[in-house]
């Protein structure tokens, strides 16, 4: 199983930056590169405590889905989101928002996940997923951090 911690400073307030990462929207424009898309549950719009969405995309010339819950959720400071069906053998995401203490955001990510088929698995997340999820979560990231940074005007300096 692996696990990492990103962190984000966003120059957005909290508020702001927890609704887009509950976005549907916001999360298929920031997974652009491979194709992402909701084709089930919600598929546009905010989610909320229970919802559940089915992601279909690109990763590796071989096309995935996933559906995901929102499993937990405690507006506007921490959700988390885990794989119901999918990919993955465990997939387990929290969300972390809180106050920078200049009007902005801290939005720390952690993420747990191990690869199915066993020893073959644990092979592929050390030989190429170790590296591969980090990246395209930093990708998303950046991606919601100028969008946060846009909405919210660029008033607080920054990011």
């Amino acid at each position: 199983m692996t696990r990492f911690e990103l962190e984000t400073r966003i120059a957005a307030p909290v508020p702001l930056v927890f609704g887009l990462s509950l976005d549907v929207d916001a999360h298929t424009a920031s997974m652009a590169r491979s194709g992402e898309r909701a084709v089930a549950g919600v598929t546009s719009g905010a989610m909320a405590l229970g919802d559940t969405v089915t992601w279909r995309a690109r990763h590796f010339g071989v096309v995935w889905r996933m559906t995901s819950r929102i499993t937990a959720y405690d507006h506007p400071t921490h959700f988390v989101d885990e794989q119901t069906a999918g990919p993955f053998h465990h997939w387990w995401h929290a969300h972390h928002f809180t106050p920078d203490g200049h009007g902005g955001t801290l939005m720390r990510d952690e993420i747990t996940f191990q690869a199915p088929l066993g020893p073959l698995g644990r092979l592929a997340e050390r030989a190429v997923l170790d590296r591969y999820m980090p990246h395209l979560m930093r990708e998303r990231n950046e991606h919601l951090r100028a969008v946060a940074e846009r909405e919210a005007g660029g008033a607080l300096g920054g990011g």
